[in-house]
């Protein structure tokens, strides 16, 4: 482990980009096993203690790096024939993903939520390593403190499971709060823009009951209040707090809701 955090401190890791590097070569291993014979997609390899791994047990291996001095590195200290590196921003090459059959990543966490609703528009398993308390709020149940919209919108289009914790002491520099490892599989549900507008907005206001929430949000809605207010008092749930629904009910007052307003424009 010290070995990889002796190259880390060398290369400098990167705040704006969020680098915190995994220096600890058995969580890559127990990550790994997850692409045994697969083509995987990886994002950000960083020092390719995971990318190393993965050459060992995928078919293929795309690993994308941002960093220019990363990529340089990674391209004289990794040599795999089944390793195909590139030197970019995953989303703006995020098509050589069709190739591959899971993404497997330890990513920065200021990406978290980008990434997974990159997913949540494809269907293409991935086992992430994502801050711990962002797992936490994406495998929350209803009712609990800690039940939101990542929540709500992640049980509609993933069935979810937290594989293992990993410490912080695992990363360089070592980040304040641990991370956890999570595997996604794609549901491939779709969810209708407008209604993951209302969705939002009906979360935002989720100790309210679900006909108060909606008529606060009638500016944001664009719908005038007396038009809020009947269809709120015609949804079956609507004495209820949107905290205490389940994912499925809080989607069906979503797209009711997006019904009206696309009939009105």
């Amino acid at each position: 482990m010290s070995e990889y955090a002796d190259i880390a401190r060398s290369l400098g890791p990167s705040k704006r980009l969020g680098q915190n590097f995994l220096v600890n070569g058995r969580i890559a291993k127990s990550e790994a096993n997850f692409g045994i014979g697969k083509v995987v997609v990886e994002i950000g390899p960083g020092l390719g203690v995971l990318t190393k791994e993965l050459c060992r047990q995928a078919s293929r291996v795309i690993a994308i790096e941002k960093d220019k001095r990363l990529y340089d590195y990674l391209s004289g200290s990794l040599k795999a024939k089944n390793l195909e590196l590139i030197n970019a921003d995953f989303f703006d090459v995020s098509g050589k993903a069709s190739e591959a059959d899971i993404l497997i990543s330890n990513i920065p966490y200021n990406i978290s939520s980008k990434v997974l609703f990159w997913l949540a528009e494809r269907n293409l398993p991935a086992l992430l390593c994502l801050q711990e308390e962002f797992v936490d709020h994406m495998l929350a149940e209803p009712g609990s403190r800690t039940y939101s919209k990542l929540s709500v919108v992640a049980s509609l289009q993933f069935d979810l499971k937290r594989v293992f914790d990993v410490s912080a002491a695992n990363f360089y520099p070592q980040p304040r709060v641990n991370s956890s490892v999570v595997l996604l599989k794609p549901k491939r549900a779709k969810l209708d823009r407008r209604a993951l507008e209302v969705l939002s907005l009906i979360m935002m206001h989720k100790k309210k009951k679900v006909r108060n929430a909606l008529i606060d949000s009638s500016e944001e809605l664009r719908l005038p209040k007396d038009e809020v207010r009947e269809l709120a008092d015609s949804i079956r749930n609507h004495d209820a707090r949107p905290f205490q629904l389940s994912p499925e009910d809080i989607l069906d007052v979503s797209e009711r809701v997006a019904k009206l307003i696309r009939a009105r424009t």
